[in-house]
Formats: C-alpha cells, structure tokens, sequence
C-alpha cells in the first residue's frame, strides 16, 4: 500500500512539472499566465479551494462530532460566490489594466501607499502559514491511516512538499493547473467510493440516517454540543465574507490569470453546484458513529471509517487521491506566499532579483510548513485561524472596489491591525477563547476591525475637513504613491 501511494505521489508531481514546458516569461507568464487562462482551465484552478484536505477529513470529523454543523462548509462556499460573482470580475478587470499581480499590489494602488501593501503581504503571507501546514498535516494523517506508519506519514510529507516547491518553480501557475484537473477528477471518484462503501456497510440509503438519529439524534440538528446554531451562524459569516471580498492571496493568481470577467462570472454560476459534493463527507462522519468508537479522533474519522468498509488497495488509491486534495492548494499558498514577499516587500529589485527572492520564500515557506506539521494539528481549527485572520482585510477590499477610494490609509491600516491582533489573542490565549462561547472570533474580530476603522476615519476627516478620495483609474501605475 505504501508503494502505491509514494507512487501517486510522484505522478502528482510529475504531472505539475509537466506544465513547465508551456511556461511563459517574466513574472507576470509565471504567477497569472499572462491573464489569458480558458474558461475551463480557469474554473479548476477557482474549483481548487473547494475539495482540500478540510473537505476531506476535517468535514468527515465535523460531521462525526457535531452532525449537520460540518453542513456549514457547504453553506459558506455556497453563499460567498454570490458576492465573488460581482467582485472577482471587477477586480480581475481592475487588475489587467493597472498591472497587479498580487492583493497587495491592489492596496497599494487603491489606497496610494506603499507602507499599506506591505501590511497586508505580512499579514498575509503569516497567516497562510497555518494553511499551508494543515495541507502537509493533512497528507501526512491521510497516508498515516492508510498505511498504519508513522514513518510513512513523515516521508511522504518530506516527499510531497519537495515536488511541490520543484513544480511549482518550475511550472508556475500553469503547473498547479494541470495537477487540479487531475484533483479535482480524482477527489470526486474517491469520495463516491468511500459515501457509498461506508454508507453500504451501515446498511445503505435511509436506513442509515434513521439509525443516525436513534445513536445520537443532537447529529441531525445544530445543537451538537460545540457546534450550535450560534457557532454555525458566525463560521459561516465569516468565511462567506472573507472568501467573497478575496481576501486570501493564494487565491487571486488564478482569479487574475482569467481571460475575463466574464469567464470568473460563467465559472462562479456552476462551482455553487459543485460544492454540493462536500455532503459526501459529512454524510460519512455522521454514518460513521454507527460502527467506529466515539473516543476516535474527528481527523481520522474518514480513513477509520473506509477501512472498515473498503478492501486495502482501494484505500490506498483513495489516499493518493487524499495527497492531491492536499498537494495543489499547498502548491497555490506557497505560490502565493512568494509572490506577496518578492512584489511587495523586496519591491525594489529587478524582476530576476524578486523571482530569486519568490523560490527562496517559497522553499522557506515550505519547510517552516512542514516542520510544525510534525505535531499533529487540529485541521478544522487551522482553517477557522486561517478564515478568521484574513476575513479582516474584507472591508478594505469592499471599499476598493469603486472608481473612487473614499476611505483613508491609515483608517484601513488601523481597522486590519485591531482584527487580526484580536484573532491572534482569542486563537493562543484560551481563556480568551473561552469567553466568546460559540461566537466566531474572526466575527467578532471583524465587527472591532469596523469599529477601529470608523473612529480612525472619523478623527482623520476632522482633522482635515474633508473626505479623502482616491482616483487612481487614470493614473499609470509607475506614478502611484510608493
């Protein structure tokens, strides 16, 4: 089995590197493919944020803990295309004809200042850490389940982050393509074997739901003990938000390497309908209470399950499926990752000198990623830190978006520190933590980070007697603040 999946692991990355022979030149072919990516190359690459490792074992142990609370995954990255529909074009277009190439480039230019767009790759570039170590952590578990080694899971981490950062060098935003198609095609084959194995073996369609709900009938409610209604309202606010206004890096290279506005807009109408296939795992935590101990942890609730219900060699070629679900978004954050530090921080240096600076970080990234995925970490959590940490540039995206910025830079900049500082305590100070209850702290980080950013603005309107307002529409971009 373990031959197997190194060996699917490979193929992943060979396949990534594969795109390298179609790179383009300069930063721009590399990072967004020169902003000419196909509707349906274009749609794998938005499809991507929807089938990761969180989908496939962190909404099994979601649904094995709390029921039909792990139901808000499909609730979030349903509602947030309904605000990516209008925003993602506008920034697309935006994009092409002022020349960004990441987020922070549109801070700098939206708001005129450079020191704003730095902020903002920091803080992006720290907080995708988290994510891209709960996909190392991810592929480890995945292998590690289905193996039954623990040397397996650590060389399979190692081997998978390698070929990562090789194809990912070597095949930029086209190389990460390729390897979605293959994910995406692959995830949906492994998570229909494991629905209907697991579901099979419980005793099939309904019967299962109605022993379900003489097991535990709090499953299917909100009501499971940590995963209320509250709970469920404010996670799915918050990640609705944060993934509508775009506020993840790793993301807008893909949205920025569309061909148009109107291929995101034609892509965004179907993936609400693909995110229905994140039931299937949550189906299966929640079967998954009627033959495996309740004391087993919530992140190995998947593999458990289909082990009881699968042969071997079937297992194996789900987790190979598993390690892709894990290898492409880890692939994006890294790329995202390098892009924020080498455009926006060493600004200054010639396009090769930034590209020398994007592999260093992306290696750097890459190993700080997987050394603290050698502790075993919470997936659900990760992502909730992720979510809730940079939903807080929402607001300076919504206010960006005009022809006119109306909002000052220092209001901005003031509202993102008090939410991000806020997440940051309530996320590592537990008693902190413990005092919101059920409450998201990214919300409530969120509704402070408004707050913030109004006094500010209101004191700097004073000061100065009027609305500051910011064209930069007709504005070169060699010409804006820096």
């Amino acid at each position: 089995m373990t031959v197997i999946i190194i060996c699917g692991i490979i193929l992943i990355g060979a396949l990534g590197m594969l795109g390298g022979r179609r790179r383009e030149k300069g930063m721009s072919g590399w990072l967004v493919a020169g902003r000419k990516l196909p509707t349906w190359t274009s749609w794998f690459l938005q499809a991507g944020e929807s089938l990761t490792t969180f989908s496939f074992l962190g909404l099994a142990g979601l649904g094995f803990v709390g029921g039909v609370s792990g139901a808000y995954a499909v609730g979030y990255l349903t509602a947030c295309l309904c605000i990516q529909y209008f925003v993602a074009p506008r920034i697309r277009n935006i994009a092409a004809s002022r020349g960004y190439l990441t987020m922070a480039d549109f801070f700098r230019d939206r708001y005129r200042s450079r020191p704003l767009s730095i902020i903002i790759a920091v803080v992006g570039a720290l907080f995708l850490i988290p994510y891209l170590e709960l996909q190392l952590t991810g592929l480890g578990l995945i292998v590690q389940l289905a193996t039954g080694s623990q040397t397996a899971r650590g060389l399979s981490m190692v081997l998978a982050s390698a070929l990562v950062v090789v194809f990912v060098i070597m095949g930029g935003i086209r190389g990460i393509a390729r390897v979605s198609i293959f994910k995406d095609f692959g995830m949906l084959i492994a998570l229909a074997i494991v629905t209907v194995g697991v579901v099979g073996f419980a005793g099939g369609f309904p019967e299962v739901f109605a022993a379900v709900a003489k097991a535990d009938d709090a499953l299917l409610t909100t009501h499971a003990p940590g995963f209320d209604a509250i709970w469920w309202v404010s996670a799915v606010a918050i990640t609705t938000i944060g993934a509508g206004f775009q506020t993840f890096p790793h993301l807008w290279p893909p949205m920025l390497a569309a061909k148009s506005g109107q291929v995101l807009r034609s892509n965004i109408k179907w993936l609400a309908v693909y995110q229905l296939l994140l039931f299937m795992p949550i189906t299966v935590g929640m079967v998954a209470v009627l033959f495996i101990p309740s004391s087993t942890v919530p992140n190995q609730v998947l593999f458990t399950a289909a082990q009881h219900a699968l042969p071997e060699w079937l297992v194996a070629v789900v987790a190979v499926f598993g390690a892709a679900a894990a290898m492409v978004p880890a692939a994006a954050i890294s790329m995202g990752i390098g892009s924020l530090v080498a455009n926006n921080v060493t600004y200054r240096l010639p396009e090769r000198g930034r590209f020398v600076v994007t592999r260093v970080t992306i290696i750097v990234a890459m190993v700080l990623a997987l050394a603290l995925g050698i502790v075993k970490s919470d997936i659900g959590a990760l992502l909730l830190l992720t979510y809730g940490g940079l939903a807080q540039m929402a607001p300076a995206v919504a206010a960006g978006l005009p022809r006119r910025v109306r909002l000052s830079t220092v209001a901005v900049a003031s509202g993102i520190v008090a939410g991000v500082l806020f997440v940051a305590v309530t996320t590592f100070v537990p008693a902190a933590g413990l005092a919101l209850g059920s409450w998201d702290n990214g919300l409530v980080g969120l509704a402070i980070n408004v707050v913030v950013l109004g006094i500010v603005e209101a004191v700097v309107r004073m000061r100065r007697g009027s609305t500051p307002e910011f064209d930069t529409a007709d504005i070169p971009a060699e010409e804006v603040e820096v």
